[in-house]
């Protein structure tokens, strides 16, 4: 594609509809942003290409007009010397040059139209560019302010996941109190039973060595 006709391509290109379209917004535009930034040195370049003829041809025609007014000097100088046939050559080279200056003057024209057209078409691109590299600016900071939320969200939803985490260890360790209260009461209520039970004994002891100490008053006496 020439780069004219991409360049109007570019130039006519909806840079906001394109992004519409676009699955990854940042790469179209930083696509777009290179496209424009070659086109735009590709159009220097022909810029500079068109100067140096516009120049060549300047040079070219000051020699021509400056050979013009010697062959005028000598049509002059052969006049005063009644040399009229001399005065017509030296007419007749000048004409000729003439005819080559305005031909230059044709192809001068219309290098200059070309470096205004290209200055033209340099400014619309350029303005384009500082367009898209607005957009592009703005999708960056779009995008590092939707990752620094996201970062955001996800740090607030593991403290979430933190807390909740948090508060069933919390249920735990109540639960583990609760177990070790009842676990020490059975230890407690048990070792209340037994001693209950070796008092019980012992009494049963007492009592039945009271009886038999009764038992034996009673039969002394009997006797």
């Amino acid at each position: 594609m020439g780069v004219f006709s991409r360049m109007n391509d570019i130039v006519q290109a909806n840079i906001n509809a394109l992004l519409d379209k676009a699955e990854d917004p940042q790469k179209v535009i930083r696509l777009i942003v290179q496209e424009m930034e070659e086109t735009l040195v590709e159009l220097r370049a022909v810029a500079a290409r068109n100067l140096a003829a516009k120049k060549d041809l300047q040079r070219r025609m000051e020699r021509i007009e400056r050979q013009m007014d010697e062959w005028q000097e000598k049509a002059e100088l052969a006049m005063q010397k009644d040399r009229e046939d001399l005065a017509r050559l030296a007419l007749g080279e000048k004409h000729k040059l003439e005819l080559q200056i305005k031909g230059m003057q044709g192809e001068f024209q219309q290098v200059e139209e070309s470096l205004q057209n290209l200055q033209q078409d340099s400014g619309r691109l350029q303005e384009k560019l500082n367009e898209a590299k607005a957009k592009q600016k703005v999708l960056m900071m779009r995008e590092d302010s939707a990752v620094a939320r996201l970062k955001v969200k996800v740090s607030h939803d593991s403290q979430k996941v933190g807390d909740v985490i948090e508060r069933f260890e919390h249920y735990e360790h109540r639960i583990d109190d609760l177990e070790a209260q009842l676990e020490a009461y059975d230890l407690v209520g048990s070792q209340a039973n037994l001693s209950k039970q070796f008092e019980e004994l012992e009494r049963d002891g007492r009592l039945e060595e009271e009886l038999n100490e009764m038992k034996a008053r009673l039969s002394k006496k009997v006797a």
